[in-house]
């Protein structure tokens, strides 16, 4: 509801991600929808940004899984799609972990390596990939990405090229950083760059 702009569940009961997002958004989420229905694909704490109602980033944590009947096929599908909470800074590991974070956040368009996030945390590997989950809710792959695509969003409301952002957010092939793109916001970085000024001049 609050995502959508509605006052209350019964504009949204009954009707299709067509219908309630905008035509870019719900057009992306009504496919991935097909995905589950058509082929049984289960996603699993996928890493997505939404847009508010007011044009506003949200990421949050996608879950779907299709839904059988007694005979093994597929009738429908449940889907969560959970906010990003806020990190738990009372955890005691905390501390550490966030110096990888802000390492991630300064160097996010070099290649950073898990092995020198786990150095700056002195931390292990594993140990950082588990902390990092606990603590922030996403691996430390996905936290890269996240600082990947929040630059590259901000990014995709100047003058310039797609190629100059791609490699601006750590990303030496143009291809790669348009699906990372797509996977994660719906929308190529041309499609959000439209949506984003379309926005704007409403406003």
């Amino acid at each position: 509801m609050q995502r959508c702009g509605c006052r209350s569940k019964d504009e949204l009961l009954g009707h299709s991600p067509l219908e309630v997002f905008p035509a870019e958004l719900g057009a992306s989420y009504a496919a991935q929808d097909r995905q589950v229905l058509i082929h049984g694909l289960t996603i699993t704490n996928q890493l997505e940004l939404h847009l508010s109602a007011h044009q506003a980033p949200v990421w949050c944590l996608t879950h779907k899984i299709p839904l059988f009947d007694h005979e093994g096929q597929v009738i429908g599908l449940a889907g969560i799609s959970r906010d990003l909470r806020m990190p738990d800074r009372d955890h005691p590991i905390y501390q550490q972990v966030a110096q990888a974070i802000l390492y991630i956040q300064q160097h996010y368009a070099e290649q950073v390596k898990l092995e020198t996030l786990a150095q700056r945390a002195h931390l292990s590997v594993s140990q950082l990939e588990r902390y990092t989950q606990r603590i922030f809710d996403l691996t430390p792959k996905q936290l890269i990405i996240k600082s990947r695509l929040e630059a590259a969003t901000r990014l995709l409301g100047e003058q310039l090229t797609i190629s100059e952002i791609a490699h601006a957010c750590g990303y030496t092939d143009h291809s790669a950083f348009t699906r990372q793109f797509r996977t994660a916001v719906g929308l190529t970085p041309s499609e959000y760059r439209r949506l984003y000024h379309s926005s704007q001049s409403v406003d």
